[in-house]
This record gives C-alpha cells, structure tokens and sequence, in this order.
C-alpha cells in the first residue's frame, strides 16, 4: 500500500540532465506563486483542515514547507561551498507544533518562501554538470556521500506541486491519480522538447 504522505510517490533522485534542470529551476520559480494562489480563497475552516486523513492541516503544510525548503536551501549553500559536508535533518513534526506555526497567518511563510525562492534560484540557476554533482553526506542515515547536491536536496518538490495541484482544482480531496498522470505527461513533454 502507497504511503499517503507521499501520494505521487517517494522521490527517486535523478542524474544530471540539462533537462531536470530546467524542470527543477521551472518548478522552483512557480513554486510561491502557484502555493499561494492555492490557498488565497480559503477560508479559516478550510486552512485548519487536514489536507488528507490523519494528516497536517493545511496551514500547518504552509509553514512545513517554508521550513522545509530553508532547510533545503542551507543544505545546497553547504553542499555548493564546502567538501562533503554533513548535512542534517530535523524534527518535522515537532517543528509544525512550534508557537510560529500556530499563531502566525500563512501568508509569512508565503512571502517567506518568494524571497527564499528568488535566492534560491539565483544561486543554482547557472550550475554545471560539475557543481550539481557535488556530494552531501546525511550522518543520521548514511556515512558515504550522496551524489548530486540538488537529487539530494530537493526530494519533496514533487509532492508539493501535486499539493497545489490538489487545492488549486478542488478545495477538497480529489482524484490524486489524474493529477499524477497530467503532471508526468507534462513533464514528458518538457523533456523531450514536445
């Protein structure tokens, strides 16, 4: 049974292409922009919601990915600058029950994550083959480098596209698996040009 944290699948890290790059930078611009138009009609029973069974509401999911996608951000910084560097994860859960992330509005992390993006995008936008496949080492889970800063780096972003997909079509849940299938035939074309 599909893990429902993870409802397009766990992320598998991709080689160096100029053709995933151009999908993440794609994907990274549209990001704030796309979450935020998602959210911008929902009204404070909607956003304290979960978005799926036994899951976080989706205010919570705002400031996860805030916080996730900073985190994300230090580790290519790191990974761009120094040899191999341990790169750490934190306590997700136990960070979406701190004080912020209950009492601010979400439109902070929104405007949090333009900024964060912007930079974000500006800092990878130009890298070489070279430079994305620099190595990152995660002590908590293993001791040898994992290859490619961004594969590294960015295993969430999937998911978070088909979040948006899912509250941009419908304000409640919807058929994942249309959405899915729409995004890779997408993806398809941007790869191969079509």
């Amino acid at each position: 049974m599909q893990d429902p944290r993870y409802p397009i699948g766990r992320y598998l890290p991709q080689p160096f292409s100029e053709d995933q790059k151009r999908i993440w930078l794609n994907e990274l611009r549209r990001l704030p922009t796309e979450l935020e138009d998602a959210i911008q009609n929902l009204d404070a029973a909607q956003l304290y919601s979960p978005y799926r069974e036994g899951g976080w509401t989706i205010h919570q999911l705002v400031h996860h990915i805030a916080d996730s996608h900073m985190n994300a951000y230090i580790r290519f910084k790191l990974g761009l600058t120094e040899v191999n560097p341990a790169v750490k994860s934190y306590e997700e859960k136990l960070w979406a029950e701190l004080p912020d992330v209950k009492l601010l509005p979400v439109n902070v992390s929104i405007t949090l994550l333009h900024a964060l993006h912007s930079r974000w995008y500006e800092a990878i936008k130009d890298l070489s083959e070279l430079e994305w496949n620099r190595t990152v080492i995660y002590p908590s889970t293993q001791k040898e480098p994992r290859s490619g800063i961004c594969s590294a780096c960015m295993p969430g972003m999937g998911n978070i596209m088909w979040l948006i997909s899912l509250l941009s079509g419908k304000k409640t849940a919807c058929n994942y698996r249309c959405i899915f299938l729409i995004r890779k035939i997408i993806h398809q074309k941007i790869a191969t040009g079509t």
